[in-house]
């Protein structure tokens, strides 16, 4: 019998077509039957009038429409009451499926392209090269059972009962025990877009043909990615140890149809029903392949690569805002002089004063600010601005050997046993232990945190009169006006706040399996508080972007550099200066939003180039 599944006011609804002549109306009613009966409510409670609307294409169904004619089978639609907003509409039409393709090989994926696969903007296939390595690889673990050879995982038990051995007609039962045994996390939901890194990334160490799992498997799971059907995988119960073991199995319970399940056309909804939806088979795993899905680092490397990326992003940009509080402040750039930092020549340091030196004064870009105060007698400032190359240099630096750390680990075969083809040999080991990618980043968390408590320190030397010789917290008649005051203290808050997470989880271990794990790494919070504090150094910094931008206003009618100017006009396009008090959180978003798109330094890099271009000739 068709079956359609039908979303009403926050829960989906599998209903079937109770024959030819079944009507959309007919379902609907049926549909909000079950809705009432599953919240208690009697008859009439919430009567309202409804259309129904197909999710997939968004078309608008009529009432007397006959089912089977408009529908297909496992279709999925959505009622929408008179009146009510359908936001799950809106999420729905606003998907686009790409065109594009990145071919995965095991070997080559970049922390950019797994952000990028994240976002939606591309869909995956292997390479030819990786295909091959899989199917040889699965015939080893298919020789070891025909031959009833013992492997850890395959026909024994795990952990503490790894020397249980089991019977062959239960070996794919013991892989469906392991995934849904091990579906013990808790917490919120990976978002969409992270939960598609995390699979993605686990079809990318399946393709180095290491963990011995079909082709067809591995076909599956692409197959789900690419119709962005996504399982339900809570974010917490990982210790980074034996892999990411209770993630990886909600990751890969979804896969089997079992569980909950996301795609753009569905929502949220049973996730057998979703694959069907999308005419994809759930997963039956062979022997060996629950335990490949499951063990391994992605959790930890998925969101650590979000984690290098955005620290990425807000640390170039950091050096540009730092120069528009620089301006503002009326430092002297005698300190970035290329002299000084090539006697010291740490790669980050020299990164950071060459690109102070392409936006503040120069024959290229002259600034009217810095020749208003030429002829002071200030002979230097203060560390917050004397030392920016110093300590942002470090921070890119940190960066870069992050990033290095997490690249490794996401074309890393990180599962147990390993298979190698080669010599037809399966081997246990240790790959799965998340000690690197987790000391890498709370190193991430500690080196990019400092561009947040630099930034804050200039913030209170551009509020603090005293400091900026600038009107108190950057704003006309203080005291009626509080300005930029409490938006100084929320950038205080984030600060201390990302002091407490900086503290490294990586030197915390409980033993756990019954003390067969016994060293952990607990490297799901350290990539979970990495992004956290990236989270908050960018807040900071946007804080910082309004009040240097403000602090502009009050040097008027000089003007800074060209590129800085161009910073000021980007900031302005989304918000406006400050005359009197208003409500401050929409500026912190909207100046938020520009750094998280990297709009800043978009803004800036052609300038940035021309003025190296210039020195060249």
């Amino acid at each position: 019998m068709r079956c359609v599944s039908v979303y009403v006011r926050g829960e989906w609804f599998r209903v079937p077509c109770t024959g030819p002549s079944a009507s959309v109306r007919s379902l609907g009613s049926e549909a909000l039957r079950r809705y009432r009966q599953a919240k208690k409510l009697e008859d009439g409670d919430g009567e309202r009038e409804f259309s129904m609307r197909r999710c997939r294409g968004g078309e608008l169904l009529h009432p007397e429409d006959r089912a089977e004619d408009v529908l297909e089978d496992e279709d999925f639609v959505q009622m929408v009451f008179a009146g009510e907003n359908p936001i799950l509409m809106a999420l729905q039409t606003s998907y686009q499926e790409p065109k594009e393709y990145i071919s995965l090989d095991g070997e080559s994926l970049t922390t950019a392209a797994l952000v990028s696969l994240g976002q939606g903007l591309f869909k995956i296939k292997l390479t030819p090269e990786a295909q091959g390595k899989a199917i040889k690889c699965r015939e080893v673990i298919d020789a070891f059972i025909r031959e009833d050879r013992v492997v850890y995982g395959v026909n024994t038990g795990f952990g503490m009962f790894a020397r249980t051995l089991i019977p062959k007609e239960q070996l794919a039962q013991l892989q469906a025990n392991v995934i849904r045994s091990h579906c013990a996390g808790v917490g919120a939901p990976l978002s969409v877009e992270r939960t598609r890194m995390l699979l993605v990334l686990r079809i990318n160490v399946l393709a180095k043909g290491y963990s011995g799992v079909s082709k067809e498997t591995i076909d599956a799971m692409i197959n789900a990615f690419n119709a962005s059907c996504l399982s339900w995988v809570p974010e917490k119960g990982t210790v980074g140890a034996s892999g990411d073991l209770a993630n990886l199995a909600h990751l890969t319970l979804g896969l089997m149809g079992e569980g909950r399940m996301w795609s753009p056309q569905s929502g949220w909804a049973d996730a057998k029903a979703v694959l069907e939806g999308h005419g994809l088979k759930h997963l039956m795993l062979k022997p060996k392949e629950g335990i490949a899905l499951i063990n391994g680092t992605q959790l930890i490397s998925s969101l650590g690569a979000e984690a290098v990326e955005r620290a990425l992003g807000v640390a170039r940009q950091a050096d540009i805002i730092a120069a528009l509080s620089f301006e503002a402040l009326k430092g002297t750039t005698k300190a970035f002089h290329s002299a000084i930092h090539a006697v010291r020549p740490h790669p980050g340091q020299m990164e950071v004063a060459a690109r102070l030196r392409s936006l503040l004064d120069s024959d290229v870009f002259p600034s009217q600010i810095s020749e208003s105060h030429r002829s002071c007698d200030r002979v230097q400032d203060a560390y917050t601005l004397r030392c920016i190359p110093q300590v942002h240099g470090v921070a890119h630096d940190t960066i870069a050997f992050v990033q290095k750390v997490i690249s490794t680990e996401l074309n890393s075969a990180t599962d147990n046993p390993l298979v190698f083809a080669e010599t037809g040999e399966i081997m246990s080991g240790g790959n799965f232990h998340g000690e690197y990618p987790a000391k890498a980043l709370d190193y991430l968390a500690i080196g990019v945190h400092e561009l947040a408590s630099i930034s804050e320190r200039r913030i209170e030397r551009l509020v603090n009169p005293a400091l900026s010789e600038l009107p108190a917290f950057l704003v006309q008649e203080g005291g009626l006006n509080s300005g930029f005051m409490i938006a100084h203290c929320t950038a205080a808050a984030l600060v201390s706040e990302s002091k407490a997470l900086c503290h490294p989880s990586s030197v915390d271990s409980l033993s756990t399996s019954a003390a067969t794990e016994d060293h952990v790494s607990m490297g799901g919070w350290a990539a979970r508080k990495s992004l956290r504090v990236v989270e908050h150094v960018e807040q900071v910094l946007a804080i910082e972007l309004l009040a240097a931008c403000q602090a502009l206003e009050f040097l008027r009618p000089l003007k800074t550099t060209t590129p800085l100017e161009k910073v000021h006009e980007l900031l302005r396009s989304v918000v406006s200066p400050w005359d009197k008090d208003r409500i401050m959180s929409p500026d912190i978003e909207a100046a938020h939003a520009l750094i998280r798109q990297q709009k800043v330094w978009r803004t800036v890099q052609p300038y940035m180039d021309e003025y190296k271009n210039k020195l060249k000739i």
